[in-house]
C-alpha cells in the first residue's frame, strides 16, 4: 500500500509532467480501446463502450484544462486507465 500512496504523492507534487503524460496515455488507451470494440461490431453495446471510453478519457482531459485539484486528475486518470484497459482485454478475449 505503500507505493501507491507513494506514487499518489509523487504525482500531485509533480503535477506539470504528469498531466501531459496522462494525456497521451488516456488518449492512446481510449483510441485502441474504441478501435478494438468497433472491429467487433456496431450494435448497442459496442456503441455505449465507446461511449464510455471516450467520456471517461475526456473528463480526465478536462479536469486538466480546467485546472483542477491533482488528486482529482490522478483519479480520473486511474479510472480511464482501468476502464480502457478492461475494454481493450474484454475487446481481445471476446474477438
Amino acid at each position: 500500500m505503500t507505493a501507491l500512496s507513494h506514487i499518489k504523492n509523487d504525482f500531485v507534487q509533480n503535477i506539470t509532467g504528469y498531466s501531459s503524460l496522462g494525456i497521451i496515455l488516456s488518449t492512446c488507451l481510449g483510441s485502441i480501446a474504441v478501435l478494438l470494440v468497433l472491429s467487433l461490431s456496431n450494435g448497442l453495446l459496442p456503441m455505449a463502450l465507446v461511449m464510455l471510453s471516450v467520456l471517461i478519457c475526456s473528463a480526465h482531459n478536462a479536469a486538466i484544462l480546467t485546472v483542477q485539484k491533482p488528486i482529482v486528475i490522478y483519479r480520473l486518470l486511474v479510472a480511464s486507465t482501468v476502464l480502457n484497459l478492461l475494454i481493450i482485454f474484454g475487446s481481445i478475449i471476446l474477438g
